[in-house]
């Protein structure tokens, strides 16, 4: 039987959580830094949180406007739940949240590059990045 996954805009969400996705999913964040995930969370504009009961298995996480860009800044599925179409579904919520007017931009991860065009992202050349010291 398959599991019911829930998708929650904006929920609540704790470090620990977030850094336990984080770390099973493989994307280089500061997992072990709590209070800096806390205030990456809370620094939010809008979060979409995939659940299995109880149990935080996904993460997108963004800044908005709400009018014009999003930035997706991080987009983590548990490894025990990837090639499920959780990753995919937590895009199309927030597309859903953000509506027609907002473009969706992100700065991928060398180990997902390509899986971003098979949900819809095209792949762009004029990306430019000052990369944080810490």
């Amino acid at each position: 039987m398959a599991t019911l996954i829930t998708y929650l805009v904006n929920k609540s969400l704790q470090a620990s959580e977030v850094a336990e996705v984080f770390k099973s999913s493989g994307i280089k964040r500061p997992h072990e830094d709590l209070e800096r995930i806390q205030r990456m969370i809370d620094n939010a504009d809008i979060t979409i949180s995939a659940w299995d009961d109880d149990k935080l298995i996904g993460i997108a996480r963004a800044l908005t406007d709400y009018s014009y860009c999003c930035y997706l800044s991080d987009l983590a599925v548990d490894l025990n739940y990837q090639h499920q179409g959780i990753g995919k579904a937590l895009v199309q919520k927030l597309q859903e949240v953000l509506g027609d007017e907002t473009s969706l931009v992100l700065l991928s991860a060398p180990g997902a590059v390509d899986f971003y065009p098979r949900i819809g992202f095209e792949k762009s050349e004029r990306a430019f990045v000052i990369a944080r010291k810490k």
